[in-house]
C-alpha cells in the first residue's frame, strides 16, 4: 500500500511499527522486573489506589504468545485501519477502548466477587492488547464486511462474531479463561459502540455509523435478529435518547433530527474505501513476493 506512513521493510506503516514496540517492551519489563505486575497489571483488589493500570494493563503482555498475536494483529489489520482512519483516530480508538474495557473488566471481577465470595477475582493479574485486537476486527467488519478472507473462507464482518464464538467455546476446557475471556467480549462491544455512535468523521463532520449493515443484530446469525434488534433498540435509545427511523435515509432520527452519521451514501463511500485499500495492501504484497523471487532466480543465475 503506497501510503506516506508506510514502511516499506515487512509492510508495517510507522505508527504501527512503534505500537508494535510497546507490547515488546511491556513483556520485557514484567519479566526481568516480576514486582512490576503488582503495579502495572489490572489486579481488582489493588488498582485503587492503583488507578493507572486501568491505563496500563492493555498494553502489558504477560506472555510471549499474547507478544506475537499483538504484533501479527497489528500488522494485518492495523495497516489496514491506520491509513483510512488517520494516525490521530487510530490513536483515539485504542486509547479509548483499552481504557473502557479495563473499567468494565474491572467492575465485572468485582461484581463477580460480591455474587461468588471467591477472593481470586480480586486477585487475577489481567492485561494484555486483546481487547483492542478484537474492536479492529470490528473495524474490519465496518470497512469490508463482504471481503472473504481466502484463508478462512469466511467474509470479513464474521471475523469478531468467529472469535468471540470460539474463545466462548475455548473458555470451558481451559480454567485460564477469565483472564482473557472478559477482555474479548468488552474489547468488541467498546469498540462497535464507539464506531457506531462516537468516531467523528473529519471529511463530513458527522460521528458515527448508525448504518443497518452494522447494527448490533448483525453480530449473530439471521434467525436471532428479530430477537436481537429489540433488545439492541433498548440500548441505542439510553445512549442517543428517543429515535425513529427515518424512512428516506434507512438511518436513525434524534428528536426528530437526523442522527449525525446516519448517511447511507457516507458508509458505502467508507466500505469502499477500506476495499480499495486492502486491494492496494494485496496487490503490494504480491508485487513485493514476486520482485523477491525475481531476484532470486537472478542470484541463482550469477551463482551459476
Amino acid at each position: 500500500m503506497s501510503s506516506p506512513g508506510t514502511n516499506s521493510f515487512g509492510g508495517f506503516t510507522r505508527l504501527c511499527e512503534g505500537l508494535a514496540v510497546v507490547p515488546v517492551a511491556g513483556h520485557i519489563v514484567v519479566q526481568l522486573l516480576p514486582s512490576a505486575v503488582t503495579y502495572l497489571v489490572l489486579i481488582p483488589a489493588r488498582t485503587i489506589p492503583f488507578a493507572w493500570n486501568l491505563i496500563t494493563a492493555g498494553y502489558i503482555e504477560q506472555s510471549i504468545y499474547g507478544v506475537v498475536i499483538s504484533i501479527l494483529g497489528l500488522h494485518f489489520m492495523g495497516n489496514l485501519l491506520e491509513p483510512i482512519w488517520g494516525s490521530k483516530e487510530f490513536l483515539k480508538f485504542i486509547f479509548i477502548v483499552n481504557f473502557l474495557t479495563s473499567v468494565c473488566v474491572f467492575i465485572t471481577t468485582i461484581a463477580l466477587y460480591y455474587i461468588t465470595t471467591q477472593e481470586h477475582y480480586l486477585y487475577m493479574p489481567l492485561s494484555g492488547f486483546q481487547g483492542v485486537l478484537a474492536a479492529f476486527l470490528v473495524g474490519v467488519k465496518q470497512i469490508v464486511p463482504d471481503q472473504e478472507l481466502s484463508l478462512l473462507q469466511i467474509k470479513a464482518k464474521w471475523l469478531p462474531s468467529v472469535m468471540l464464538l470460539l474463545s466462548i467455546a475455548i473458555s470451558f476446557f481451559t480454567p485460564e479463561s477469565a483472564t482473557y475471556l472478559p477482555i474479548l467480549i468488552f474489547g468488541t462491544y467498546i469498540g462497535w459502540l464507539y464506531l457506531r455512535y462516537l468516531q467523528r468523521k473529519p471529511e463530513t463532520k458527522l460521528r458515527g455509523d448508525p448504518s443497518e449493515d452494522f447494527a448490533f443484530s448483525t453480530f449473530f446469525p439471521e434467525l436471532l435478529r428479530p430477537v436481537i434488534d429489540p433488545i439492541a433498540l433498548i440500548f441505542h435509545r439510553m445512549l442517543c435518547g428517543r429515535s425513529e427511523a427515518s424512512t428516506e435515509a434507512r438511518g436513525y432520527t434524534l428528536g426528530g433530527a437526523p442522527l449525525p452519521g446516519s448517511d447511507p451514501i457516507e458508509a458505502s463511500r467508507r466500505r469502499e474505501r477500506g476495499a480499495r485499500a486492502l486491494e492496494e495492501r494485496l496487490a503490494a504484497e504480491t508485487l513485493g513476493a514476486a520482485q523477491g523471487s525475481e531476484e532470486s532466480r537472478k542470484d541463482g543465475n550469477d551463482n551459476v
